[in-house]
């Protein structure tokens, strides 16, 4: 694996990204929910450092995790209870972009893959409910040809599904693709589909350093990441 850089110019005919941990700093948003959730059942809050390594798998799992106070919560095991999970959705609905922000780069490099006339799509692990309505209101939405969230699908990351899915609206192999995300779950998927795959350091990686992941390159910033992409499909 080479360390935050990119020995040579990548050519792929689409880029996919995560969004949380990636694109977008949600964590204060989903803090500030999780938090409330755990009020509502007599608990104290978390720690901010704790729900960024819970983060990563969903709406069920993070819940499960906030009400366990760990880590260690198998996928599966039952499924938190519904009490739970509609507690934390009526709160995340009124934080959802509250406190968002883009990290540093990710605009600068959106705007470069679109003057390089690059298809691109958002997969995440966040529900469909959530997912849009942030996009907006962060003004990503319009660099996107395909969301793909995470009730949307049958089966969500680390399943290469969506990543397999996307690729197919946009008309390309998984293999002409390459996927930027900043975890675990993104390696795994983008594996598992045959795209290449970039990784950030800076996200929410359940508390692992991404530096473990045999990726292709781990790059400091999507704008970094997007000077060494180029459109397969365009001629230079």
């Amino acid at each position: 694996m080479l360390p935050i850089s990119v020995a040579e110019p990548v050519a792929v005919s689409a880029v996919l990204f995560d969004l949380d941990g990636t694109l977008l700093d949600t964590l204060p948003d989903l803090h500030a929910a999780a938090c409330a959730m755990r009020r509502d059942f007599g608990l104290p809050d978390l720690p901010l450092d704790a729900i960024r390594s819970y983060v990563g798998r969903g709406i069920p799992n993070l819940v499960k995790r906030v009400l366990a106070a760990s880590l260690d919560v198998a996928d599966e095991a039952e499924p938190p209870p519904q009490e739970a999970l509609d507690s934390f959705r009526r709160h995340y609905a009124r934080e959802n972009g509250r406190n968002v922000h883009c990290y540093p780069g990710v605009l600068e490099g959106l705007e470069m893959l679109k003057a390089k006339a690059m298809p691109m799509a958002v997969i995440t692990n966040k529900a469909g409910a959530f997912t849009l309505p942030l996009l907006e209101l962060t003004g990503l939405a319009g660099y996107f040809e395909v969301v793909v969230s995470g009730d949307l699908l049958p089966k969500a990351k680390p399943d290469p599904m969506a990543l397999i899915w996307a690729c197919g609206r946009l008309g390309v192999s998984p293999a002409e693709a390459l996927f930027i995300g900043d975890s675990i779950n993104d390696f795994l998927a983008s594996r598992a589909a045959g795209c290449h795959v970039f990784l950030l350091p800076y996200g929410y990686n359940e508390g692992r350093d991404v530096q473990e992941l045999d990726c292709d390159a781990i790059v400091p910033t999507v704008e970094y990441a997007a000077q060494r992409i180029r459109n397969r499909k365009i001629k230079v």
